[in-house]
This record gives C-alpha cells, sequence and structure tokens, in this order.
C-alpha cells in the first residue's frame, strides 16, 4: 500500500508534463509540452533500434528516455536558448535538476528510486551506448518538430543551431543518416523563407564548433 502510494504521488507529478511548455512549436500553432517531447522520444527509440550498429538494452533506454525530463516536473524546462545567451542560467537549471531528482529517489526510496536516480545521472554522462543514443535522440526530435513547426516560430539563433547536431550522433552510422535527413528538412524550410543557409551553416560552424 504505501509504496503504491508513493508511485501515485510521483504519477502526481509526472502529470505536470503535460502541461509543462517548452520552446518549441507544433504543426498546429500549438507550443509543445514537454511530455509530447518525451512520448515521440521513446517512439523514435523504438523504432530506431533495429537499424543501431550495436545491440542495445531497448528496455533500458526508454527508462532513460522517460525519466530524463521527469526533474522537469518539479523543476520546470529551461530553453536551450537562455542557457546559451547566459551561463548562469545553466548551473541554476543543473542545481535545480539535481534537487528534483534527488527528491523523485526519496519519494521512491521502497522501490525503483535509485535506478531511476541512475539512469538520470547516465543520461547526463552520456558514457554509455544507452546514453549516447539517449542524448542524439533528445536533439534529433528537437530540430524534428522544429522543422514541423512554422519558420516564423524560429528564433535566429535556432537557424544555426539546425547545423550542430552533428558532434552528437557521430558514435552510430544510422544516427549520421539521419541528422543528414533532418538536417536537410531544416535546410529547405530556411531556403523556402529566402534565407541564405550558406551563410546560416558558416556562421553556425564559426560559432558552436
Amino acid at each position: 500500500m504505501e509504496q503504491l502510494s508513493a508511485i501515485l504521488d510521483v504519477l502526481k507529478l509526472a502529470e505536470k508534463l503535460k502541461f509543462e511548455l517548452r520552446h518549441s512549436w507544433l504543426s498546429n500553432g500549438r507550443q509543445e509540452s514537454v511530455a509530447e517531447h518525451t512520448w515521440r522520444m521513446s517512439l523514435m527509440a523504438v523504432l530506431i533500434e533495429p537499424l543501431l550498429d550495436e545491440k542495445i538494452d531497448l528496455s533500458r533506454l526508454l527508462k532513460m528516455i522517460i525519466i530524463h525530463d521527469l526533474v522537469e516536473a518539479e523543476a520546470g524546462d529551461v530553453s536551450v536558448l537562455d542557457q546559451i545567451r547566459n551561463p548562469d542560467v545553466k548551473k541554476i537549471k543543473q542545481q535545480n535538476e539535481e534537487k528534483a531528482i534527488s527528491n523523485i529517489k526519496e519519494m521512491l526510496t521502497s522501490t525503483n528510486g535509485q535506478e531511476i536516480y541512475d539512469l538520470f545521472y547516465e543520461f547526463e554522462e552520456k558514457d554509455t551506448f544507452e546514453a549516447k543514443v539517449a542524448n542524439a535522440i533528445d536533439k534529433l526530435e528537437v530540430q524534428l518538430q522544429h522543422n514541423h513547426a512554422d519558420i516564423s516560430t524560429w528564433e535566429e539563433i535556432e537557424y544555426d543551431l539546425s547545423f550542430v547536431i552533428g558532434k552528437h550522433v557521430q558514435f552510430d552510422d544510422t544516427f549520421v543518416v539521419l541528422k543528414d535527413l533532418i538536417e536537410k528538412q531544416a535546410e529547405q524550410k530556411l531556403e523556402d523563407a529566402g534565407l541564405n543557409v550558406s551563410e546560416i551553416r558558416n556562421r553556425a560552424i564559426a560559432s558552436f564548433s
């Protein structure tokens, strides 16, 4: 009874992810929630898993994906754009998320709180193959969602960020190809908007390499 009550408390906390909004927009003009981002990351993992260079523990990968943004139910979502503009924001985000995952671990101390805690930090450290896959999916899903959204929702810095995902995917051939396909979509979107893609690409490489 006590264990199930604790699980219900975590699920109540997690419900906030359904209305915690991200700095991404959907193709219908609505802002994206954290839960929606996590759901499509999970789907991407299931679809891509058979094509990866190495055999992967899909169960572990899915757990990591589902857990990695759970902390935002307490700490809130912080845009990567805000973190780029102000390094102090990134430090505060990290502190808040560390506090949040510790709280979740404590809530689930009699069940799998330690596992959830460890998986969160495995994702953050990006040392294991599963963690690298989760990170690559995270970055690619963000850009894919941008590609689906109207170009008017993009900030200028996001033009540049379309061309700097490569460093996150070099560990696996499938992800390199997928990155190229998603990048070409972004390139086409920018060209259709009358923007100079070569100039943007060169600026991005100079700024973020």
